[in-house]
């Protein structure tokens, strides 16, 4: 008899790719077996995107996915969330199914139930925002890092999802950064203004904020597309034995790669000295790699990517700082979300152009009339 640690070899070839799709009588009985696990006690790991329940898998379905036995798996539930990218591949096991083989390290999908449900192998160690959420990680890791994104930007673009048929033509630098500002005010700005406008302008986010940072834009220089991470943080790369990987892909893109590089500059926390430090590590993995095309005027675009994070975010920071707050939310929690406000206003004061941004007792004061106004709908606004 075969050990059990390991599904029949026949099992193991069906179900090696990535979110593989099941027979629906052995779909049925994986939904049943997760949902029994699910009422027991869990771990439960919430992200902005996903609820992740950490569960364990008796023999046989674990055999249908091609799992080992009772080990943890990871079960990926979405969340209403406020949009800030444009999800171009809505699955995201259409994409771990290409990453996977290129990036042993990732978690592979395992089966997707209903229509978004997923089961995704749990990978181990320590995620590196419990080590801190802020200060300096070291060179060792800054140069995974750098290697990860040129590993990334080599998965051959054959190989990924189809793109949107308006999605801009590979190289188009410019094309695609606009497109990224376009989505900003189309698909973040203005469906939450109805609710939030208010509170935009009292915090002194500008209605024309994106017209005000594409004045202030100069041409790219094309660099060919690659695909695209877009969240490399903290949160997102696990730590085991000194070596990491980054989960959670279903923000990926397929674009200019000095878009990633910002978005992880920014993200991760960097000082000063350690953006600049990733940025030559970057250049210098990527040129290792034979990729040395994606660092064409490195230094005079990725200024651009950096002040379109700085400026996009204030969207997402000012509506999750809002939305973070309790109905009978303390002083404690007005002050924290005015901190987070007011730290986001101050990134953005110059791609944005703002002549100053309000002290934070303004910002509290904005949050209340705004937080009252929602929990009270007859307080005048």
């Amino acid at each position: 008899m075969p050990p059990l640690s390991r599904p029949p070899r026949e099992t193991r070839a069906l179900f090696r790719n990535a979110g593989a799709a099941l027979p629906t009588r052995h779909a049925a009985l994986l939904e049943r077996c997760v949902e029994r696990r699910l009422r027991g006690p869990a771990q439960v790991l919430s992200g902005h995107h996903n609820t992740n329940h950490v569960l364990r898998l008796g023999l046989l379905p674990a055999v249908l996915v091609g799992a080992v036995p009772f080990a943890r798996l990871k079960y990926r539930v979405p969340r209403e969330t406020v949009e800030v990218v444009p999800r171009i591949w809505p699955r995201e096991w259409d994409v771990l199914r290409v990453v996977c083989r290129f990036l042993p390290e990732v978690p592979r999908c395992l089966a997707v139930l209903g229509d978004n449900h997923s089961l995704h192998v749990y990978r181990g160690g320590t995620v590196l925002s419990d080590r801190g959420p802020h200060g300096r990680i070291g060179e060792g890791l800054m140069r995974q890092f750098a290697a990860f994104f040129a590993r990334t930007a080599g998965i051959p673009a054959g190989e990924l999802p189809p793109l949107p048929e308006d999605w801009p033509a590979d190289g188009d630098s410019d094309g695609f950064l606009r497109r990224l500002v376009r989505f900003t005010e189309e698909r973040v700005h203005r469906p939450h203004r109805p609710r939030f406008g208010t509170l935009f302008d009292a915090v002194g986010i500008p209605e024309d904020a994106m017209a005000r940072f594409l004045r202030g834009l100069h041409p790219l220089t094309p660099r060919p597309f690659a695909l695209l991470h877009t969240d490399v943080h903290r949160a997102n790369v696990v730590v085991r034995r000194n070596r990491i990987a980054v989960i959670d892909w279903e923000l990926a893109l397929f674009g200019d790669p000095l878009h990633d590089l910002a978005t992880h500059l920014v993200r991760m926390g960097y000082d000063k000295e350690e953006q600049a430090r990733m940025t030559a590590l970057w250049a210098e993995a990527m040129t290792r790699a034979g990729r040395a095309e994606l660092t064409a005027a490195l230094h005079d675009d990725l200024g651009a990517y950096l002040a379109f994070e700085y400026a996009q975010s204030v969207y997402p920071d000012v509506l999750r700082a809002a939305l973070a707050l309790p109905p009978h939310a303390t002083a404690d929690d007005f002050h924290a979300a005015a901190h987070r406000i007011g730290h986001a206003l101050s990134r953005a004061r110059e791609p944005l152009r703002l002549v100053d941004v309000p002290p934070e007792p303004h910002l509290i004061d904005a949050l209340r009339h705004w937080h009252d106004a929602q929990n009270n709908p007859a307080t005048p606004r």
